[in-house]
C-alpha cells in the first residue's frame, strides 16, 4: 500500500468483535461530507445484527477537517474505528479500509447512503452459504425529489436489469452495495488503484472476479437508501467521469480476456434513453432529457480519457 506513512489509525472499540465465521467489516470511504456521514454511521448502529460480530472502518480520504469528531459519539454503541489518508480517490480508501479491517466478510457502502435495519443480516444469509460468491444488493433513490438524483438512479437500475439479467451470471454492482469474502477481495487485489478521479472501479472489480472465478449473486432484500444531493453541474461532471472510467474498465477487461474493444450494440442506448417511460415515473420528459445529457457526458469524458490512454 502506498504512502503506509501518512496513514493512522484510531480503534477504540466499546465492544468485543470476534473474527469467527459471521463477522463483518463494513468499509466507508468519505472525505470532506460530515453530514452524510454521520447519517450514515447512525443508520449503520441501529442494524439488526449482533454488534459483537460486525465493525464499521470509515477511511477519511483526505478531508480538509478531521471526521473524528464525527466518528467519537458512536464507539460507544458499535466497533468503529476511522483511517485517515491522502486524497487517492475511494476506491483505494476502501482497500485501505480493508487493509485495516479484521471481518471474515467485507461490505461496502458510501457516506451517501443509508443501509436498511436487516441489510447487513441479508447479506449474511447469503454469504455463510456461499461465501466463494460476491454479492450485491438493491439501491433505492433516497431523494424522490431530485431530478437528477432520479435520472442517476434510474440509470443504475437499467444497468442492473441489462447486466444482471441472468441471476446466477451477474456481471454489474455498485460499491455502494457490495459484499463478499474478504479472502475472495484479496485474492483480485482489491479495487484498481488507476480510477483516482474517475468512476468505474466497481465495474472493474465485478469483473475481475468472474474473470478469475468468482461468481455473483444479486440479494434484492439487501437495500440501501442512497441521497445523492445532484444539480445539472455534479450530474454533468459524474457522468464526463464514468466515461473517462468506462475507457480504462474496457481496455483492463480487453487485456485479461484477449479480446478486442468493443461497445455495447445500438439497442442498448436506444433502451436506455426509452426507459423513463417504461417505469411510469413522474416527469418521463426531464427524465429523458437527462439520460441522453448523461450520455453526451459519457461520450465526451470516454473521448477525453481514450486519447490520453
Amino acid at each position: 500500500m502506498e504512502d503506509n506513512e501518512e496513514l493512522h489509525k484510531s480503534r477504540t472499540p466499546c465492544l468485543e468483535f470476534s473474527s469467527d465465521s459471521a463477522s463483518f467489516s463494513i468499509i466507508i470511504p468519505s472525505c470532506d461530507r460530515p453530514v452524510q456521514l454521520d447519517n450514515c454511521v447512525n443508520s449503520l448502529s441501529r442494524l439488526n445484527f449482533p454488534k459483537s460480530q460486525f465493525e464499521v472502518v470509515v477511511v477519511d480520504d483526505g478531508s480538509a477537517s478531521s471526521m473524528e469528531s464525527v466518528i467519537e459519539p458512536y464507539r460507544s454503541l458499535m466497533n468503529i474505528s476511522l483511517v485517515v489518508q491522502k486524497n487517492a480517490g475511494p476506491g483505494i480508501a476502501r482497500n485501505n479500509g480493508v487493509a485495516n479491517s479484521r471481518g471474515r466478510f467485507v461490505a461496502f457502502t458510501d457516506d451517501d447512503c443509508k443501509p436498511d435495519r436487516d441489510w447487513l443480516s441479508r447479506l449474511s444469509c447469503q454469504l455463510q452459504k456461499f461465501p466463494d460468491i460476491a454479492c450485491g444488493g438493491h439501491i433505492s433513490n433516497g431523494l424522490d425529489d431530485n431530478i437528477y438524483s432520479v435520472a442517476s438512479q434510474l440509470l443504475v437500475d437499467y444497468l442492473y436489469s441489462y447486466y444482471n439479467r441472468e441471476t446466477e451470471h451477474s456481471q454489474f454492482y455498485t460499491s455502494n452495495n457490495m459484499a463478499m469474502a474478504r479472502d475472495v477481495f484479496d485474492a483480485v487485489g482489491g479495487f484498481d488503484r488507476c480510477y483516482p478521479g474517475l468512476c468505474g472501479e466497481d465495474r472493474e472489480l465485478c469483473d475481475h472476479l468472474r474473470h478469475c472465478g468468482y461468481g455473483w449473486t444479486y440479494v434484492p432484500d439487501a437495500i440501501v437508501y442512497h441521497y445523492h444531493e445532484l444539480n445539472f453541474r455534479s450530474f454533468w461532471r459524474q457522468h464526463v467521469n464514468y466515461g473517462g472510467g468506462s475507457v480504462r474498465f474496457r481496455a483492463a477487461r480487453a487485456r485479461r480476456n484477449q479480446e478486442r474493444f468493443r461497445i455495447e450494440p445500438p439497442a442498448f442506448y436506444l433502451n436506455l434513453i426509452l426507459c423513463a417511460w417504461k417505469t411510469k415515473l413522474p416527469r418521463p420528459v426531464a427524465l429523458t432529457v437527462l439520460l441522453i445529457i448523461s450520455q453526451l457526458a459519457n461520450a465526451l469524458g470516454f473521448v477525453l480519457a481514450r486519447f490520453r490512454i
